[in-house]
Parts: C-alpha cells; structure tokens; sequence
C-alpha cells in the first residue's frame, strides 16, 4: 500500500515548485461506487493530494492529511452531462437576449448544485463564451460546472430562426460547408453539432450532401461531429457518412441489427436524452416528483406556476404532437437498451436548458431514473453519467472515474444508488479539484 501511494504522489500529480505544500485529505470510510460499473466497495478511504486522488484502499494513512469521516455515506464520481444548453434560458423563455456572463455562470453552478460538474454545450454557444469565460471555466478558475463547446450548430437555411438560434450556420449547399467549418474552427469546439431532423414534416431536413460535407470537413480539420435526429433512417445514413455522435435518441422505430452492428463497429457514442421526450408529455399527468424540492430548486423563475397550470397542461395534451411525442418517449426507451446491450457506448446527455421545461441539473439525475427504466442497471446508468460521458467530452485521462491520479471531481451521498437510482438525489457534498464547493441544490 505504501508504495502504490509513493508512485501515486511521484507519477500522478502534477509537479509542484519547493515552495508548494499541497494540501492531504482523507476520506475514510465511504462506500465507492468507480464509475467503472464496478460493484460498490464498502469500507474504503480515499487520500486526495492537492485536487487529485492519490491512493484508494482499506486503513489508509496521510500524516498531516484531513481526516474526513464518511462511515454510512457513499462517494462517487461527479456526473457529466454531454448534451446541454447555456446562457439563452431565463424564466419560462430562451432568447439571445438572455445570453450574459452572470446568467452563464449562475447556471453552471446550478448544474455543479446537482453534483454535475462538466457540460458540454450542443450547439448554441456565442461569442461571449470564447474570450477567456469558457477556458476559465475548464481551468477551475470561475465557479460551477466546467463548460466544453460545441461552437456554432449547423441547421438548414431559415429566414426567421428564433433569437437564440440565430447564430447557427445555415449552409444552402455543400460547396459552402468547408468555410464555414474553418470559421467554427477558430473557437475549437469540443464537437461539431449539426441538426438532421425534420420535425414531423414540419422543416426542411439538411441535404445529404451537405451533412456529408460536414462530417468530411470537420474531420479533416480533426473534429468530431454530432447530430440532432428523430428516425432510423436518418441514423442509418448519418452512420455511413461517419457521424461520430448520436445527440438524440432514435425514436420514430426499432433500431435493428444492422444498424447496431454498423454503430458498434464505427464506435458511435449515443446520448438518448430520454428526458426530453418524456418532458414532452409528462407535465399533463402531474408527475410525483413534480412537488419535491430536489426538482423545484432547479426551476427557473415562473417554471413552476406554468407546469401546473391547467392551460399549459391543457395545451401539451391538445398538441397534434402528443401522440407523437408520447411514442417517441416509449420508443427511446426500447432502442437504448438494445443499443447498450450490444456494446455501443451510452452517454449522459439531456438537452437540459433548451428550454424551460427541461430543467438543468434536476434532469440529469431524471435521466438516470430514466436509463434505469429502460433496463440498465442503476452502476451502468452511473457508468455512462461518469466514464462514458467522459469519453464523449474526451477528457476521460482526467475524469469520469475515481482513480488514482485522476481530478478529485467526486459527490457525497447520503444513500447508495448502487440498488436504487434515486438515491444520487440524497447529495451532501459535491467536492471538485479535490475541494468542497456547494453542499447540493436544498442548501442554497
């Protein structure tokens, strides 16, 4: 033990100057849940050394550290959400208007409240973002969640798109594509977001060759591509023209075994956003948790005084759309299973801050009830909400699983969801770069 703790300190952590004494503190006594799908283990320490782990084990020792006693609790890793929006929601309404430094930072630390501490940002990021606030965020440097990009989306061409989406690139052709892809370039995104869905026949879907240009271009410039989609078809052909990155769930039908060989074989990872679909109904029915504070404190003002009012309920259930909607959700549900059963990895994502009735922070650990639902066990749902979802943001060297020599990104809760997803609700702590930094969403 004390030589995996010696090689910790001397290969792990970053080096530091004769002048710096890094702070020890050891968490004693938790049970672990990795992040790997791993069993948890009861009875384990956890040495942090500055903000990264340093040694993981039974009876642990750090002379000088802060003993932290954590018998009962349980610690896992801090949850990563790989498909999100910033900045464009305020009330019950998104515009562009709304897209400040003080509304940016105060909805990271909303998602680092729900023991979430990166987001990746699908699309609709602005320019504000990329002089200093976003690689600030990444650095630990301002508070909340850590904000990875996706730079300027790709949709279809459109006169009046809605302020909040009035920076996405809306190329006519794919002659167009490759200087449009150098300009988003500039601000290197994480990913590439591109919209392929026509929205029931509603919008124009993006032509094959100009989505095609896309991934081919951004690729050339080293950048992976993710896609907004509805239909297995689209899926399909987005597949064979290298999409690296589902973005939504397939909801229109079953995938089958083609379609799952093809996404193993090429790698695609898959964000199912099941709470989107269900969001898109489940207000009608005046949901259980609709009442609890865990959900109530991640509303923006107003939310909640819409979602219960009998026009709003009345309006959802009288779309043309519910029928289509309440489908769609069953239908996600079905699909992720068979693709997590085949091997293609799952990542946590939710569109969460999109719009108002889709919650940022509360929705992420929905998302995980959600996952469950659909047949994953509670460790593979965390799985995907931690390792995989690291993977997704490509950050998985530092994040996504407590390991020695990873960040000490880590959440305390007060049950273990290892037998019942609900209980990452039960937050005490959230701990990032190895410090505490917010007690939960109830104790602000």
């Amino acid at each position: 033990m004390k030589n995996t703790l010696l090689l910790a300190i001397l290969f792990c952590l970053p080096q530091l100057s004769h002048a710096q004494t890094p702070s020890k503190t050891l968490l004693k006594g938790c049970t672990l849940i990795d992040g790997t799908g791993a069993s948890a283990k009861p009875n384990t320490d956890i040495l942090l050394i500055g903000d990264r782990i340093a040694g993981i084990g039974k009876n642990l020792a750090a002379r000088g550290a802060t003993v932290v006693d954590l018998q009962g609790k349980t610690v896992m890793p801090a949850l990563i959400s790989a498909h999100v929006h910033v900045g464009t929601l305020k009330g019950t309404g998104s515009s562009a208007e709304n897209y400040t430094r003080e509304n940016i930072i105060n909805q990271l630390v909303r998602y680092q409240d729900y023991g979430i501490t990166h987001v990746l940002v699908m699309g609709t990021d602005r320019p504000l973002i990329f002089n200093g606030l976003r690689d600030s965020t990444v650095a630990g440097l301002l508070p909340g969640a850590r904000l990875y990009s996706a730079g300027y989306g790709f949709n279809t061409p459109d006169k009046n798109p809605g302020s909040w989406m009035n920076l996405l690139l809306r190329p006519e052709s794919a002659e167009e594509v490759p200087a449009l892809i150098d300009s988003v370039a500039k601000v290197k995104p994480t990913v590439l977001k591109m919209w392929v869905d026509d929205h029931g026949g509603k919008a124009q879907k993006m032509k094959t060759e100009v989505y095609t240009a896309i991934i081919s271009e951004a690729h050339k410039r080293g950048i992976r591509v993710a896609a907004h989609l509805f239909n297995v078809a689209d899926a399909d052909a987005l597949v064979d023209a290298g999409l690296d990155i589902i973005a939504h769930s397939i909801r229109d039908a079953v995938v089958g075994p083609s379609l799952l060989a093809k996404l193993k074989a090429k790698g695609v990872i898959y964000i199912p956003t099941l709470s989107l679909d269900e969001y898109a109904v489940i207000y009608t029915e005046n949901p259980e948790w609709i009442n609890e504070p865990f959900f109530k404190a991640s509303l923006e003002p107003g939310v909640y005084e819409m979602l219960t009012s009998k026009s709003y309920q009345e309006s959802v259930r009288n779309s043309p759309d519910f029928k289509r909607n309440s489908e769609a959700a069953q239908t996600a549900l079905v699909n992720l299973k068979k693709i997590h059963d085949a091997g293609i990895t799952v990542a946590l994502g939710t569109d969460s801050g999109a719009f108002a009735v889709r919650t940022q922070g509360f929705t992420e650990h929905h998302e995980l009830e959600l996952m469950v639902r659909a047949g994953l066990t509670p460790l593979r749902a965390l799985t995907a909400a931690t390792q995989n979802a690291a993977k997704a943001l490509k950050i998985e060297q530092d994040y996504g699983t407590i390991a020695i020599g990873k960040k000490a990104d880590i959440v305390i809760l007060g049950k273990n969801p290892e037998n019942n997803i609900r209980n990452t609700r039960t937050i005490e702590a959230i701990w990032k770069d190895g410090k505490p930094v917010s007690k939960g969403p109830l104790a602000r």
